[in-house]
């Protein structure tokens, strides 16, 4: 008698539903925004889509794989994944080579690899596997050692770069696994209000980041100059309409009148070529992501589980808010990529490695069996407690424990 096929979670289909359109819509969205400007300039129109095609196929296969992988296995690998991730930003800061002002990439052979982006992850799960062995900080003194310490290094690594926007994503994910794993909002509040407060000082002392600052609190104030990404940006946004000009037609991206339209500026290539239909769809494809995200990390029991799936959540759609607010002009432009849809090999397997995790959390229900004391184990030890399938006869009983039950009844009647 063959039994029925394990029937999948709402999570897991509905994450896999979201990132595959995200995806395939990236890819579509890529080759619409560099195409033209890659014609024009005498270079290859399907070069950044070839590019992006390589790195989807090697996020997807690491994403089958991450996604069978026991979550145990995951949690050993925390220590090891931080430590790589600290080498390798240590690294590009030595070797990386210096592309618009910034050291953010390591060649390695035709791919680039932006370490940040695996410090990020990095992060998430290292955080997730400590808190879910250790009690949430209750102080300022807790929070800073050793999970204070640790983001604060990996921020300042990236702020070398210079990358404002992966330190912002690296302090909202330990955030959110903060927050989820009890830790006081008060506490959060005060250890966040210091953050804010020296990194207001850092940027102003900092004469790249002063003039990001500036320039987003009035960038019509020098619109073909520092203020020409935002400007174009919001122009691009403006011109869409409902419905947009249509898939290829847009100017501001096809006559490169949009800086970096294909990576950071990818929103408002959105909002140019399918208009605020397009927007509300990227929209609510990223809030249909959180929503289960946030399922899963609330309907979970195993606490390693319950903590990964909300800092994965958050690194998700947290940088996509970051993205679309930069994009719109709610927020200064950080560099953050749109998860999925914008263009950059790092991000994209980084990304698609991350919905495995949760895609592993989804399939298994992050349910472990509960440990019960084992009165016939002499160690003290505990053991997990078994399931008995539907319908299967219940495991033969020992004489002994017979006799415990007979002598528990009479000890019963006797009081």
């Amino acid at each position: 008698m063959t039994g029925r096929p394990k029937k999948l979670p709402f999570e897991w289909n509905l994450l896999v539903l979201v990132t595959t359109a995200l995806l395939l819509f990236g890819l579509v969205m890529v080759y619409s925004a560099s195409s033209g400007s890659a014609a024009l300039g005498n270079g290859n129109p399907l070069g950044f889509l070839e590019r992006q095609v390589t790195y989807a196929v090697i996020g997807v296969a690491l994403l089958v794989v991450v996604s069978r992988l026991d979550l145990d296995r995951i949690r050993a690998f925390a220590p090891t994944l931080v430590v790589t991730a600290l080498v390798l930003c240590l690294g590009v800061l030595a070797v990386g080579p210096r592309i618009n002002g910034a050291r953010r990439w390591i060649n390695v052979g035709p791919l680039v690899f932006q370490p940040s982006e695996l410090a990020k992850l990095a992060l998430v799960v290292w955080t997730a596997a400590y808190l879910s062995r250790h009690r949430a900080p209750g102080t300022l003194k807790e929070l800073a050692r050793p999970i204070g310490f640790l983001v604060l290094l990996f921020a300042v690594l990236v702020l070398v770069e210079p990358d404002l926007g992966t330190a912002l994503t690296l302090l909202l994910v330990v955030g959110a696994i903060l927050l989820v794993s009890g830790t006081r909002l008060q506490l959060l509040a005060t250890a966040y209000g210091i953050v804010i407060a020296l990194a207001a000082i850092a940027a102003w002392w900092s004469p790249y980041r002063r003039d990001r600052l500036l320039t987003f609190l009035d960038p019509w104030k020098d619109p073909t100059g520092a203020g020409l990404q935002n400007v174009q940006a919001l122009i691009s946004l403006g011109s869409g309409g409902i419905f947009g000009r249509g898939l290829g037609s847009g100017i501001e991206a096809y006559g490169g009148y949009l800086p970096e339209a294909h990576t950071d500026m990818m929103f408002a290539v959105v909002g140019e070529e399918l208009g605020l239909v397009g927007v509300t769809l990227v929209i609510m494809a990223f809030s249909a992501f959180a929503y289960a995200g946030i399922r899963l990390a609330i309907g979970t029991r195993d606490p390693f589980a319950k903590r990964l799936a909300a800092g994965i959540t958050a690194l998700v759609c947290g940088q996509a808010a970051i993205n679309m607010a930069a994009a719109v002009g709610l927020a200064p432009l950080t560099g953050i990529p749109l998860p999925f849809v914008s263009y950059g090999g790092s991000s994209l397997v980084v990304m698609l490695v991350a919905v495995g995790v949760l895609l592993n959390i989804a399939r298994d229900g992050g349910r472990p069996a509960a440990a019960v004391p084992d009165r016939g184990r002499r160690n003290g030890r505990a053991r997990r407690a078994g399931t008995r399938r539907r319908g299967s006869p219940a495991a033969p009983g020992r004489a002994g424990d017979v006799r415990r039950v007979a002598g528990s009844r009479r000890g019963a009647a006797r009081s």
